[in-house]
Order: structure tokens, then C-alpha cells, then sequence
């Protein structure tokens, strides 16, 4: 991935972001329909590493702390899509943590499952537009330490209009990057 390339990407992971993930809800019908307020302040980028960045924004809620990387590949390659992009929010004063997200780039068949393995271990998701998303925050959880202690993540899912989609993530870097949200928003792990 060149330079250039990753600048692209990374400036439009900030201002898809800066809408940021939706705040976590507890069922499937709740949760990625709710939007984030604006920002009450521009998301700021406070490091990052490998593909995995950390940014930091007050919401009219409070804080908002949380991390994006792009997929290192994306099969089939052909397939028209935006820059496709995995999230883990935090924000503390809503006592919601570790909300993952992986936002596909294409929308996806409705009413259509996705999983993301990490290393083997498996993890249902479900879709609603071009998101995919845990069930629960236990499952947040769960998916966000295999994410840490893991090499590799593939998600997999099915396009609106195509054919079945896999994007592969490379983990390095996503630990280091997970801390400073951590610590941007006060989280014990």
C-alpha cells in the first residue's frame, strides 16, 4: 500500500468516523440505526500502529475514544466498494465500551450474517446496510481480546449485489493502538 494510498484512506476513515460508530445497544434492531450525535469537537489522532490509528473526540455526550484500520486484502478484488474499514469505539460517560464494527465499503444483502474469525476462533455477526455487527457487548468484548491477542481477522459476508466477500485484516498493531484508546478514555482491561 503506498503512501499516498494510505493518506487517502486514512483521511476518509477520519471523516466517515468523525460521525463515529453507533453507541452500543443491546439488540440487533437498536444498535447500528442509532447515529452518533455530532462532534462537539473536530477527532483528533492521538497514534496508532501498523494499519490500526487512535483518535479521540468530545461528543455532546463526552468522550469518544476509538481506532480504525483498513483490510491489507479484499476478495474478490474487482468488486466497486468504498474504503472498506474495522472500529472499536469507547465512549465512557454512555458506559459503552469495545463496540466493534466492521464497516464493508458495498452494502450487504439484508437480512444476511457475516462472522469475522480471529486466528480460528469464529464470531457471528449480523448486517444491517454496509455494517457488521456483534449482538452484545459481552460479544464486543470477546471479539476485541481475540482482536489483541491475534494475528489475523477475516471477515466474511455477502454483498447486496454480488457475490460472497472476504476482507482480511493483519492485527499487528492492533494491541498497541486498542491501549491508547484505553487510556484516552480511562478503560481497565
Amino acid at each position: 500500500m503506498t503512501r499516498s494510498w494510505r493518506t487517502r484512506v486514512s483521511l476518509l476513515i477520519i471523516v466517515m468516523l468523525s460521525l463515529a460508530p453507533p453507541a452500543r445497544a443491546q439488540t440487533e434492531k437498536k444498535h447500528p440505526a442509532t447515529k452518533h450525535p455530532p462532534a462537539t469537537t473536530p477527532a483528533h489522532r492521538i497514534g496508532g500502529v501498523g494499519a490500526w490509528n487512535a483518535y479521540f473526540y468530545k461528543g455532546k455526550s463526552g468522550r469518544v475514544c476509538y481506532l480504525a484500520g483498513a483490510p491489507q486484502k479484499i476478495e474478490p478484488a474487482k468488486i466497486k466498494h468504498n474504503p472498506p474499514a474495522a472500529t472499536v469505539t469507547h465512549r465512557p460517560e454512555e458506559n459503552v465500551f469495545n463496540v466493534v464494527n466492521f464497516d464493508e465499503g458495498y452494502l450487504l444483502k439484508e437480512g444476511s450474517a457475516a462472522s469475522v474469525d480471529v486466528d480460528g476462533t469464529t464470531f457471528d455477526l449480523f448486517t444491517k446496510g454496509d455494517g457488521a455487527w456483534s449482538r452484545t457487548s459481552d460479544l464486543d468484548k470477546a471479539i476485541v481480546e481475540a482482536m489483541a491477542k491475534g494475528k489475523q481477522a477475516i471477515i466474511k459476508s455477502i454483498s447486496q449485489k454480488g457475490p460472497p466477500t472476504t476482507q482480511t485484516y493483519s492485527l499487528a498493531g492492533f494491541a498497541q493502538t486498542l491501549a491508547l484508546i484505553d487510556k484516552a478514555c480511562d478503560v481497565k482491561r
